[in-house]
Order: C-alpha cells, then sequence, then structure tokens
C-alpha cells in the first residue's frame, strides 16, 4: 500500500480530539477510501509518528485492539480513559456519548 494512503488515515486520526474515539470504517470513509476499513488497520500498525492518536481509533462495536497495547495488557483503554472516553459493561467504548462527529 502505496505510503500517500497512510498519510490520508494519519491527517483524519490527527484530528480526533482527546475525549472522543473513531472507528475504522469512519476514519476510511472522511479519508475518501470508503471500503478500506481494514487498511485503516494497517496504517495504525506501522504508524511510529507519535503526532497520530491511534489509540483513539477502535472497530464499529467501539472494541479496542490488543495491537495496540504496547506496553501493558489494557494501554489503550488506560489511554482512553485518560483522556475522559467512557467505557460500557462490557468493555467497550459507549460510542453513543464518544465517538467523534466532525463536521464533514
Amino acid at each position: 500500500m502505496s505510503g500517500w494512503v497512510f498519510s490520508a488515515f494519519y491527517d483524519v486520526m490527527r484530528r480526533i480530539p482527546a475525549g472522543k474515539v473513531a472507528t475504522y470504517g469512519q476514519i476510511a470513509r472522511l479519508a475518501g477510501m470508503p471500503r478500506c476499513a481494514r487498511t485503516v488497520g494497517y496504517a495504525m500498525s506501522g504508524c511510529k509518528d507519535t503526532s497520530v492518536p491511534c489509540h483513539r481509533v477502535v472497530d464499529r462495536f467501539g472494541g479496542t485492539k490488543t495491537a495496540f497495547d504496547t506496553y501493558a495488557p489494557g494501554t489503550q483503554r488506560a489511554l482512553l480513559e485518560a483522556e475522559g472516553v467512557l467505557f460500557r459493561p462490557d468493555g467497550t467504548v459507549d460510542l453513543e456519548c464518544c465517538l467523534w462527529q466532525p463536521e464533514e
């Protein structure tokens, strides 16, 4: 996959404010590539740029991914909770109140 594709995803991710999350599919749509949600995951896993808040991206159900637990199990959740993101009892992000709604 070309670097410009990943860059488009990273540009969208940088817009997600603290305390909010976006889904893989949402990032793909906002980058103009609506059928590339899986590619967003590839871009995140290879990202070494600390200005890209990859921890703010969750799956369509609000689930976090162990691949982003870079320091210890639960790292992604801990980072999100530190920003005020709410989780449901089943361990998923409460998307009703925490899903980022950009003005497109």
